[in-house]
């Protein structure tokens, strides 16, 4: 039986790729920020499905998941990171940083490390609008020039400039990793209130269900191969500064240095 740890299975996409791991018979370690809800979440799905509670947003809390997930299992043959925040505002967290800097990309990046001689695969859920955005380390980690949309983007980028790095990095002990856009799906993220949150409500009517984008995730814990990026269902090539390997590795040193993960 494979053991399988989904962050934010809780609710949308993550609570989708948690009932189909289960039905494939997998045992799902389900990751919830609010451990009431995730208990009730696994409890909906059945199955062998565990509910364990972890906040994303500091690096002490990070540290706690992954205590907790290694009490847990000797091994974890797929790490999917599906969590994130789409932020209505600039809000710093107890580490000082923009929130969806911390929980899109440092609590993926420190977990993996924390966690790495645990793997087997890791799946990294991001968005197609990493093209749209700009990697600035020392500012983008405070949310300098904050923006709803731009901040997003920001964050996804920072976080697909380093699975190339990681996939180098396993590369000698055969830990994979790949990252997948799922596609545009209705789920509560980015939801907010005012004009804009009633559109945007509308607008997700005409979305994909959060089942359509589990089956890209789901499709990508079995699949060979490393260090590559999926729109939904097809591999296709990096573009803009997600191909700059010197941006890169700033991005991967500055958060090393925030995360002490060195």
């Amino acid at each position: 039986m494979s053991i399988m740890v989904v962050t934010g299975g809780n609710r949308g996409i993550g609570y989708a790729v948690c009932e189909r791991l289960a039905g494939e018979g997998h045992k799902v370690l389900l990751v919830a920020r609010d451990a009431e809800q995730g208990r009730e979440a696994a409890s909906r799905i059945g199955g062998d499905v565990q509910a364990v509670a972890g906040r994303l947003d500091t690096a002490a809390s990070v540290r706690r998941l992954a205590a907790g997930l290694r009490d847990r299992c000797a091994r974890i043959d797929v790490l999917v990171h599906n969590a994130g925040i789409w932020p209505a505002r600039r809000t710093l967290t107890e580490d000082g940083l923009e929130e969806s800097f911390a929980v899109n990309h440092l609590a993926p990046f420190l977990l993996n490390h924390l966690l790495e001689d645990l793997l087997g695969r890791v799946v990294q859920v991001t968005a197609g609008l990493y093209a749209k955005g700009r990697a600035e380390p020392g500012r983008t980690s405070v949310g300098a020039s904050f923006s709803p949309m731009r901040t997003y983007a920001d964050t996804k980028l920072c976080n697909l400039l380093t699975v190339p790095l990681f996939a180098e990095r396993w590369r000698a002990a055969g830990t994979t990793i790949d990252a997948v856009h799922p596609g545009v799906i209705r789920t509560g993220l980015g939801d907010r209130g005012g004009p804009l949150g009633l559109l945007l409500k509308v607008a997700k009517r005409t979305w994909a269900a959060p089942e359509e984008g589990a089956r890209h995730v789901v499709s990508l814990t079995g699949a060979p191969g490393t260090g590559r990026y999926f729109d939904q269902d097809r591999q296709v090539p990096l573009q803009g500064p997600a191909l700059d390997a010197e941006l890169a590795r700033r991005v991967w040193d500055e958060a090393e240095t925030l995360t002490a993960a060195r």
